[in-house]
């Protein structure tokens, strides 16, 4: 099956992978090469996701039923299926516990991304967002393409501007350059400026400035699933915070991440692009060597995905 997918394609090349200036993860800075591929210009939208949901009958993640067996140590409330959802606090709060701003919301999914009462309407063209790895996956198999690895996703990124800061180069994002919090987080958000109003959440595809490549939120908007397992790059990063701010479990406390607690050793998929609630107080991350472990099965409010082909 095919979708009307626009593909960006490159020439690949070899690049600067990585930065020893921001968190431990992202380094050693290092020199990848990458074959010629071609990158969808835009993250996956409600729009094409809803295609794709359409033609298979595909069940997501998040619309599953939990699994009491993944929950040995929590006292669930409900088996109902469900997600997570950002809520922003009331003011200030300790920014290393990530469950004052993250609430398990039993039916939550793609189709009601805030839960119950939430819908579709007016966002078609927004990235589709509480989808897993695995419905990231299943997705691309449907549409003919893949997910990137995170070099091609890096070196796309960049737009041809290797080793910069930012997708656009060295200054610091005003909120015009990339859906990303503006204000103080978790609690005041003023917005993010772009072509097609000012946003506070996801906002729809090619609203911000595209890169050298021609390539739209490239960071910002949502966080991207790739292809590749996580590992920590050059130096241990388990004890520092974890780059998409996603920390509870369905019972709220903090945990791995995604539908129940990570365990140890667990296969961990790398997200690249940070989010609009990426703010430099807490997580820096709408850069193109910044990167986040998830596990597969994570379902949340700022993650999504986009295809490629080579």
């Amino acid at each position: 099956m095919t979708t009307p997918t626009v593909l960006v394609r490159l020439d690949g090349g070899t690049f600067r992978a990585g930065s020893d200036r921001f968190y431990p993860e992202e380094g050693p800075v290092r020199e990848v090469t990458v074959a010629p591929f071609a990158i969808a210009r835009d993250p996956v939208t409600n729009r094409e996701f809803a295609r794709f949901v359409e033609d298979t009958g595909y069940e997501t993640t998040a619309e599953q039923p939990l699994d009491p067996a993944d929950f040995a140590d929590v006292d669930l409330v409900s088996l109902e299926p469900g997600s997570l959802v950002f809520t922003p606090t009331d003011g200030p709060v300790d920014l290393r516990d990530w469950s004052r701003w993250w609430r398990w919301v039993p039916g939550a999914s793609w189709r009601h991304p805030g839960g119950p009462g939430t819908d579709l309407a007016g966002r078609e063209d927004h990235p589709v967002v509480q989808v897993s790895f695995d419905d990231a996956a299943a997705y691309a198999r449907w549409a003919g393409l893949r997910l990137p690895t995170e070099a091609e996703w890096e070196l796309a990124a960049r737009g041809g501007l290797d080793g910069a800061t930012y997708v656009w180069g060295e200054e610091p994002n005003d909120g015009s350059r990339a859906n990303t919090w503006q204000g103080s987080f978790p609690y005041r958000n003023t917005g993010a400026p772009g072509s097609t109003g000012r946003w506070f959440g996801t906002s729809p595809v090619g609203s911000f400035p595209p890169n050298g490549y021609g390539l739209h939120d490239m960071t910002g908007n949502v966080w991207e699933w790739t292809a590749d397992l996580w590992s920590e790059g050059g130096s241990d990063s388990s004890g520092g915070e974890q780059g998409c701010g996603c920390g509870c479990g369905p019972a709220g406390s903090p945990s791995g991440v995604g539908r129940r607690e990570a365990t140890p050793g667990e296969t961990r998929r790398v997200l690249k692009g940070g989010s609009h609630l990426c703010a430099p107080e807490y997580c820096l991350r709408y850069r193109p060597a910044a990167r986040s472990p998830q596990t597969p099965d994570s379902a949340t409010t700022h993650i999504g995905f986009r295809c490629v082909a080579d």
